[in-house]
């Protein structure tokens, strides 16, 4: 018995519908997957470039990111905080930020030394890992912010030796009445304070994009799919 396809109009304007935005979402996520591969050369490209000797001004912050950086000047111990909820490899604990006053500047700048845990017992103790004194040299990588979790209520105002959720950079500049810089430095180098400095490497979620992307055309294919199959169904049913 012969097969013939039936067109109907209703179901072929449904296939239309769903195909056009399967394709037009999966050609957005390819798309943001292709930004976000240039931004991460981009990003190798920086951390490849020589160091520099001094800070950028804040408004360089898209492009000085990244940006290796090797600074003298002097840690303020008393302007060490410790951001919570920040694990490693399973283990609770903190990210410990000194105020850092570089060599010939007007501004301050955080930097984030490094990655201690959590006391188990004491949640109210911080570690004992008190920066460098006198002229030292840091050396690290330029970052616009210290990373951010959840929070819920409302931010402590930052104090010296404050635990906190996230930092506030303007908040932190008001507080200690010094100028800061826009720039967070992870420090790296071999520096015998006791801080574990394996800071995660930026995610951006570039196979994520292209894994939406393959389901967006996936779901477009599959519209097609299925107005072809329930044509030709519907066309040997008419036969009989």
């Amino acid at each position: 018995m012969p097969t013939r396809f039936r067109f109907r109009i209703i179901p072929f304007c449904a296939m239309l519908i769903v195909a056009a935005a399967g394709i037009a979402l999966g050609q957005w996520q390819t798309h943001r997957a292709q930004e976000k591969q240039a931004l991460q050369a981009r990003m190798q490209a920086r951390a490849a470039e020589a160091p520099l000797s001094a800070l950028p001004p804040d408004d360089q912050s898209l492009q000085d990111e990244f940006r290796q950086v090797s600074l003298r000047g002097q840690f303020i111990p008393q302007w060490t905080l410790y951001l919570e909820n920040r694990p490693h490899q399973g283990a609770v604990g903190f990210h410990v930020l000194t105020l850092f006053k570089p060599e010939g500047s007007a501004q301050a700048v955080v930097v984030a030394r490094g990655w201690a845990p959590r006391d188990a017992v004491d949640r109210t103790r911080v570690p004992q890992s008190p920066p460098a004194q006198g002229t030292t040299e840091v050396q690290g990588l330029l970052r616009r912010d210290a990373g951010h979790v959840l929070q819920l209520g409302q931010a402590d105002a930052p104090r010296p030796g404050a635990i906190l959720q996230n930092l506030d950079l303007a908040a932190l500049a008001q507080a200690s009445g010094m100028p800061l810089s826009g720039f967070v430095i992870e420090q790296g180098g071999d520096v015998s304070d006791g801080l574990l400095r394996d800071w995660p490497a930026p995610s951006l979620g570039i196979d994520r994009h292209r894994g939406y992307a393959v389901q967006w055309y996936a779901l477009a294919a599959m519209a097609v799919l299925f107005f072809i199959v329930t044509g030709f169904r519907r066309g040997r049913n008419d036969k009989t």
